[in-house]
């Protein structure tokens, strides 16, 4: 049976060979000079590290390249290393039940499926699983929920399309609350008129929450697109001003060569990353770990 790092390094190969290629072109400089050090933020740019988490790399690896008189390649890869793997160490903080996880997202991020594969996850930890379809603005999206709890085996609260989420969701909770269920996960839209009714939907979705909530852990997940790149960067900083996001799923990681989106999302939001998708399948939604992410980005 492959490991977890085997699995990994299978998906995550185009954002490796891209990364580790371009890494030890500019590595092999006679001398780490500015013409070295402009083509690391090259490299790091095209990697989708992100203009400021670029500098701050690029200029930390400057400054401590000279105060500890650094001249040999695999000093300076070792640092480079230790740079990026203090920025992406953050520690997740383990759900707690019950809990109430509000999922949210733009469409196409892979937001309903990520539900139905953590829905899994918990149910397969013995714990009991209710869904809530709070996407009713898109009817495709409660009918593949649907689809997705009696496939599984989890309880499920929906509504008519048109119906108001915040709605759906207050009923979600008093029913959750009767059958002492450990995990709610509740859908939301991706898409309204405008970017301001989606923000003020989702707020309004957490204030019910809030309110009523009462004896559950409130968790705010946001789900993230990873060949978005760069865009991913600021849909989280959007989607964080609105409802305060307590954590990070990063789908399609095995469909780009740009996965060190990763970094910046971490260094400059300082949320956690929970989980990445690998794949479609049920078992391809997996914790992330900073330390194997490092590992198989400098191959």
């Amino acid at each position: 049976m492959e490991s977890l790092y085997e699995r990994m390094k299978d998906k995550l190969s185009k954002t490796t060979e891209s990364f580790v290629s371009s890494v030890n072109n500019a590595l092999t400089a006679k001398e780490y000079d500015e013409d070295f050090f402009e083509e690391l933020e090259e490299t790091l740019l095209l990697a989708d590290f992100g203009m400021d988490t670029t500098l701050e790399i690029v200029e930390t690896l400057r400054k401590n390249l000279k105060e500890k008189s650094i001249k040999r390649k695999e000093e300076v890869t070792t640092e480079l290393r230790q740079i990026i793997s203090d920025m992406v160490n953050l520690p997740i903080v383990p759900l707690q039940t019950p809990a109430i996880l509000l999922v949210v997202g733009v469409n196409g991020v892979g937001k309903t499926t990520s539900i139905a594969k953590l829905a899994s996850i918990y149910k397969n930890q013995d714990l009991s699983v209710m869904v809530v379809a709070g996407d009713t603005f898109r009817a495709a999206a409660n009918e593949q929920l649907d689809t997705w709890s009696q496939r599984i085996g989890v309880d499920i609260v929906k509504s008519a399309q048109g119906a108001d989420p915040s709605s759906v969701l207050f009923d979600a909770i008093q029913a959750a609350r009767a059958r002492k269920t450990d995990i709610v996960i509740c859908d939301t839209a991706g898409r309204l008129h405008n970017k301001v009714n989606l923000m003020k939907e989702l707020e309004k979705m957490k204030r019910i929450i809030d309110r009523e909530g009462e004896g559950f852990h409130k968790h705010h997940l946001l789900v993230l697109d990873a060949t978005t790149g760069q865009n991913a960067v600021n849909q989280a900083k959007t989607f964080n001003e609105a409802i305060d996001i307590s954590g990070i799923i990063i789908t399609k990681m095995d469909g780009t060569a740009k996965g060190g989106v990763v970094v910046p999302i971490l260094n400059e939001l300082s949320i956690p990353i929970e989980y990445i998708g690998i794949g479609e399948g049920a078992n391809d939604l997996i914790e992330f770990e900073p330390s194997t992410f490092i590992s198989l980005l400098f191959g």
